[in-house]
């Protein structure tokens, strides 16, 4: 029987308001049950599941889909009917016609319970899970969210060059590349040229891309290439204010996940997303320290946190204040950036600042040295070669404003709002010093 196909696709979660109307569906072929005289196949997209229901009358069409293996692509167009009995929304499409476009291996490479290697190896099907699915639509609320607050801010985007001259860090953590005779180096972070930029006059600079550091590190929550969030403000009065204007970009990209994927959240990672209160709890670095210690956790610097730490003082400060974040504030200047600006009183303290949730680092930020002569005392002082300094230190002979900003790791942020346990669990292709494939 011949059939006039919809030219609009619908979609899984559309069906409930088109009942009775044919429709033309697209997605993947997730289970296959074949009967006698029925076939059942429940096919998935980006919004749901929906059971496709085909009566062998027709010959031809039995033929078609006697074809397709579980996790193939079809394209199917059908009659939406109520079906009180179909766990799937109680209701079914009675297939009228269906297309075959990618067929799929009759054994497939991983199961949705296979170790998270091999689903990095096939990306390709993993990402197909509806957990996954969820991951990159968090993801692209959370962003969307953040661009909404820097827009209602005055915020302006910048893309700064991945293909540096010198570092923008620390020359241990860099990755060197040829480049036409000369050596380049992948960004760290798109610090100095977010600082050109307030130098430039632009007050408030954001920007979302990748980032590469060189550490051969192989714990859950870093990667070699990852996407780093940052933003960097001018007229500043103090680091305190970047924290406000941080927790306030925050709640507001939280409140938006919230609201549009709180109840899918819940459902597939069993955590409850809400809005965080203002204000976030604060510890100088110096009392952190001497908490831990009564802890029983002295730190093995002290001048700066180990992941263990964060999480122990993140624990007893949630005990103590009932909030998941925490900002340390004032860390010592030995293991912090040459350009974070030092306390007038405490030349060996930095306005500096990290913000923990849920006992992980998730941004570290500061105000920046904007004279020229100091930063040049500070960059001098760790024994950097101004040469290889010259371009950054240019930006800030011709009057630069005092300004400051901050990094934050978009992976971290997505690995707690949803809990997981890795990095790579809420990113798209891992990068680490054992893996560059695929």
């Amino acid at each position: 029987m011949s059939h006039t196909s919809p030219s609009t696709r619908s979609f899984a979660a559309d069906l409930p308001s088109l009942i009775g109307q044919r429709v033309k569906l697209c997605g993947f072929a997730e289970t296959i049950r074949d009967q006698k005289h029925m076939r059942f196949i429940v096919l998935r997209d980006q919004t749901g599941k929906v059971q496709l229901t085909q009566t062998k009358g027709d010959a031809g069409l039995a033929a078609a889909l006697d074809i397709p293996t579980p996790e193939s692509s079809i394209i199917v167009t059908g009659r939406v009917d109520v079906a009180p009995s179909v766990k799937l929304g109680g209701l079914e499409v009675v297939i009228e016609n269906a297309e075959i476009c990618g067929l799929a291996e009759a054994r497939l490479p991983i199961a949705e319970d296979s170790g998270l290697d091999k689903w990095i190896d096939h990306r390709q099907v993993s990402l197909r899970y509806p957990a996954q699915q969820l991951v990159f639509a968090v993801q692209t609320t959370l962003e969307g969210a953040m661009r909404s607050f820097w827009e209602q801010h005055g915020f302006r985007e910048i893309h700064s060059p991945k293909l540096m001259g010198t570092f923008s860090e620390s020359g241990a953590e860099v990755f060197a590349v040829k480049y036409f005779g000369m050596t380049a180096f992948l960004a760290q972070s798109p610090q100095f040229y977010k600082q050109m930029a307030i130098a430039g006059g632009m007050e408030k600079v954001f920007e979302i891309g990748p980032a590469f550091r060189a550490e051969p590190s192989f714990t859950s929550r870093h990667e070699t290439e990852f996407t780093s969030i940052d933003m960097e403000i001018a007229w500043i009065e103090d680091h305190y204010e970047l924290m406000e204007i941080e927790e306030r970009w925050l709640s507001h990209a939280i409140t938006a996940v919230a609201a549009a994927h709180g109840a899918e959240i819940r459902r597939l990672f069993g955590v409850d997303v809400a809005p965080p209160t203002l204000p976030f709890p604060k510890l100088a670095f110096e009392e952190a320290r001497e908490t831990l210690e009564s802890l029983g956790h002295p730190l093995r610097t002290r001048s700066d946190l180990d992941s263990e730490g964060e999480r122990i003082l993140a624990e007893h400060m949630a005990k103590t204040t009932g909030h998941e974040f925490l900002f340390i504030t004032d860390y010592p200047a030995r293991h912090r950036a040459f350009y974070h600006m030092r306390q007038d009183d405490r030349p060996d303290m930095t306005k500096g600042f990290d913000l923990l949730w849920r006992g992980m680092e998730i941004t570290t930020g500061a105000q920046r040295e904007h004279r020229y002569e100091r930063l040049v005392a500070q960059a001098t002082a760790r024994g950097y070669k101004l040469d290889a300094l010259s371009d950054y230190l240019d930006f800030f002979r011709y009057g630069c404003p005092p300004h400051g900003g901050m990094g934050v790791g978009l992976g971290r942020i997505l690995m707690r709002m949803l809990n997981v346990a890795s990095i790579r669990e809420v990113t798209l292709l891992s990068r680490t010093p054992k893996r560059l494939r695929p």
